[in-house]
């Protein structure tokens, strides 16, 4: 009989003590609202679940953003474009590029991440139409890829990852190497014909600017990648040229181009390649990309 009390009244003072915390934990639960309404980087207003457990992108760039701060186990899929990190590979395929509604709706992800120039307006508003929330981001320098990878912190509910990441970032820009003296004025070609080239108003030009140099191209265009003529790159006469090893520019861009042998990136040959995808993609790997400009730039130090 004493023993049956005791274990009564043992099993009450737990049930009192337990009851607490499932009160809070009741608190908690309705606190925390089903969906979020956020502001993406272009001002829309796209409406989540709170806790995203499905998500994509239609871009490269921010596949690798994903894979950097997401748990991977939410990532549904990737983009024909897209090849790192090496996990992403094992994701189902998706066209971005045209943009395969049909596939992408059946996956009902929570939220479509893409990236500024990449996903058209008109594709966007489709997915929208489609119950597919569409959130954009924007880069115009390193650091809103920092404040983008926090961004997809708090969406996700990985703020701590995201925050440990962003400061690991900061802490490796910080630790490159300064440098004095002129600033290579340089000219990154994306495309030889026509020749296409990175604007003043891309990630290039702040990317440049952190390795030691400047962007060549000063002049405000209506597009990020501007056409170019060859009068206009005599006029900008650029210290460095990027797109390509010397040799292979001599026999191709330069050939076509046989005028341009006078500009001169040419003349002392400061024409170099650079790792496409480090170049073009604004992801969480961008301090590999001012390294590596930097030591184009600075062999030296």
């Amino acid at each position: 009989m004493r023993y049956l009390y005791s274990l009564l009244l043992g099993l009450s003072l737990a049930a009192c003590s337990q009851a607490p915390d499932s009160a809070n934990a009741s608190k908690t639960a309705a606190a925390v609202p089903a969906r979020i309404t956020v502001t993406d980087d272009l001002g829309r207003t796209v409406t989540i679940p709170s806790r995203p457990k499905r998500v994509m992108a239609l871009a490269a760039s921010m596949t690798e953003m994903l894979f950097a701060v997401a748990d991977s186990n939410t990532i549904i899929a990737r983009t024909q474009a897209c090849d790192y990190p090496a996990a992403a590979l094992r994701k189902p395929k998706v066209n971005s590029y045209p943009v395969d509604f049909e596939t992408i709706v059946g996956m009902h992800p929570d939220v479509v991440f893409t990236i500024e120039g990449m996903t058209s307006a008109a594709d966007a508003a489709r997915l929208q139409q489609l119950g597919v929330p569409v959130y954009y981001q924007r880069y115009r320098r390193v650091e809103d890829i920092f404040r983008g990878l926090r961004d997809l912190g708090r969406i996700l509910g990985r703020e701590a990852q995201a925050e440990y990441l962003t400061d690991s970032l900061t802490r490796e820009l910080a630790s490159l190497p300064t440098t004095a003296g002129p600033k290579p004025r340089t000219l990154a070609i994306t495309w030889i014909d026509p020749i296409y080239a990175y604007g003043r108003n891309t990630l290039f030009t702040d990317k440049i600017r952190l390795a030691g140099g400047q962007n060549a191209l000063q002049d405000s265009f209506p597009q990020p990648y501007p056409a170019l003529t060859r009068e206009y790159i005599l006029k900008l006469n650029p210290d460095v040229l990027i797109g390509g090893r010397f040799g292979k520019l001599d026999s191709t861009f330069f050939r076509m181009y046989p005028e341009l042998r006078r500009i001169k990136a040419y003349q002392t040959r400061q024409v170099y390649p650079v790792d496409g995808d480090l170049m073009a993609r604004p992801s969480p790997r961008v301090i590999q990309s001012v390294r590596e400009l930097h030591r184009l730039l600075h062999p030296n130090t």
